[in-house]
């Protein structure tokens, strides 16, 4: 005995099937007339197409939490450093969130500041290697004049007690 789209089993469309013949095709998940579950689609008379929504419109969203990417999105903290540094080759940081000062004139090391250029990044650390390293340098020459300066008035002091 042959059933048909009265009984609730599945008519294909042919392929030479119409759009409004696919706009009338729907997804039955109700019990059917031998009370098994059907998820095939349908093809139904042209009067009930009318009230069903069409297949190509997104289906309505129902209430709670909208449906999107499960990803986690990532919440971006934004510091500012700031090392700053003298001819003298004292070097201080300063740490700023927002507009909130967390820290300011913390005193740091040339050593220091060198080493932390070198961890992030080596372009970073060439010109500021470059910087302290003319800073030793005139340290080193202050340094040779203090000595000099030192070796005379020892000379001095020296020839006075002679």
């Amino acid at each position: 005995m042959a059933r048909g789209p009265a009984h609730g089993d599945a008519v294909a469309p042919t392929p030479a099937a119409t759009p409004s013949m696919i706009a009338r095709t729907r997804v039955l998940s109700s019990a059917t007339v031998d009370d098994t579950q059907s998820t095939e689609p349908v093809t139904l008379p042209a009067g009930e197409a009318a009230d069903s929504a069409p297949v190509d419109s997104p289906p309505k969203r129902g209430r709670g939490r909208p449906k999107g990417s499960t990803a986690r999105t990532t919440r971006t903290i934004e510091l500012h450093l700031t090392v700053s540094g003298t001819a003298d080759g004292e070097w201080q940081a300063e740490l700023k969130q927002g507009s909130t000062w967390i820290e300011r004139g913390l005193p740091v090391t040339a050593t220091a500041v060198l080493r932390a250029a070198q961890e992030l990044h080596a372009q970073l650390a060439a010109p500021i290697d470059a910087v302290i390293a003319a800073a030793r340098e005139q340290a080193a020459a202050r340094v040779a004049a203090l000595e000099a300066e030192l070796e005379q008035a020892r000379k001095a002091l020296a020839e006075m007690e002679e």
